[in-house]
């Protein structure tokens, strides 16, 4: 019998070295925080970067950060969040139908990611960067100015950036060394090649990786962890979304890291303890935590 896609996955065998969940969406998942916090401890699971993609989910990561101990917040307007304060959202994608509030609603907007950035259980501003594939060429100066007032928040506020990269790579690599890049970056569900991988590197800009490393015709994107230099690797879930393999199209939750950190260990030639105690250390240094 076929997997009902609404049921989820099961539990994964526990990890022998606690890691964390650089990029998770509890508002988004079945369930409360701290039942989905108990089932993601109960596999190794021990830390969740709660993100925010608007002013009202950037506040609710705030709030559960500020709650749970083993949970740090990101704040932010997503790419595609910017565009629409702007122009309005007539087709209802942020599940808000909202009419034109023009600059300066994305002025209050950015004022209240500034506040809340300085909150000291918010680690990081994000996520923040270009989105091509949604949001339409009328966006696309829109994102490239909330993405360097991001830029500017994270780094008077001393906290880490984390990108969105979608179908954008070149023009976010520019934006970031056009702006000068926060000292601790990080690219979320790193969509690259290992060309860019490359690139990042040197920079030293951290590359967290997601389900889609798991996917069998993903070949580039493992070329791509294996460019990318073993100190600047993470891991996340981006929940509920890219559940990973062999669980694709199914509910995604931060108890299913293990499943992909599995698959990335297989990948580098690793044992799941030595890439756990990478990943482990690498999270702490990019969030400050």
């Amino acid at each position: 019998m076929a997997d009902d896609r609404s049921t989820p996955p099961p539990l994964p065998v526990p990890l022998g070295v606690p890691v964390a969940d650089s990029h998770t969406h509890l508002d988004m998942q079945s369930g409360t925080p701290a039942e989905s916090l108990a089932k993601a401890a109960s596999v190794g699971v021990t830390t969740v970067v709660q993100v925010g993609c608007d002013v009202a989910g950037s506040r609710w990561a705030a709030e559960l950060a500020a709650e749970f101990e083993q949970v740090h917040a990101a704040v932010a307007l997503h790419p595609n969040e910017a565009p629409r304060l702007v122009l309005g959202d007539p087709d209802g994608w942020s599940g808000q139908q909202r009419a034109p509030g023009g600059s300066p609603a994305l002025e209050a907007a950015l004022a209240e990611i500034d506040r809340l950035a300085a909150l000291p259980q918010v680690l990081a501003v994000g996520e923040t960067g270009l989105d091509y594939f949604r949001t339409g060429p009328e966006g696309v100066d829109i994102q490239k100015e909330s993405f360097r007032r991001h830029i500017e928040i994270a780094k008077r506020h001393g906290k880490a950036l984390v990108i969105h990269d979608r179908e954008a790579h070149q023009d976010v690599i520019d934006v970031l060394l056009a702006e000068g890049a926060p000292e601790r970056t990080v690219f979320h569900c790193y969509s690259g090649d290992a060309e860019m991988a490359k690139v990042c590197a040197e920079h030293g800009w951290y590359l967290s990786f997601a389900g889609p490393v798991t996917f069998k015709a993903n070949q580039p994107l493992r070329d791509a962890l294996l460019a990318t230099p073993l100190d600047r690797v993470l891991i996340e879930t981006d929940a509920p979304f890219l559940t990973p393999h062999p669980y694709r199209g199914r509910p995604n939750a931060p108890y299913l890291i293990p499943v992909t950190l599995r698959s990335m260990a297989a990948t580098l030639g690793l044992s799941d303890d030595g890439l756990a105690t990478a990943i482990a250390a690498n999270t702490a240094r990019a969030f400050g935590y």
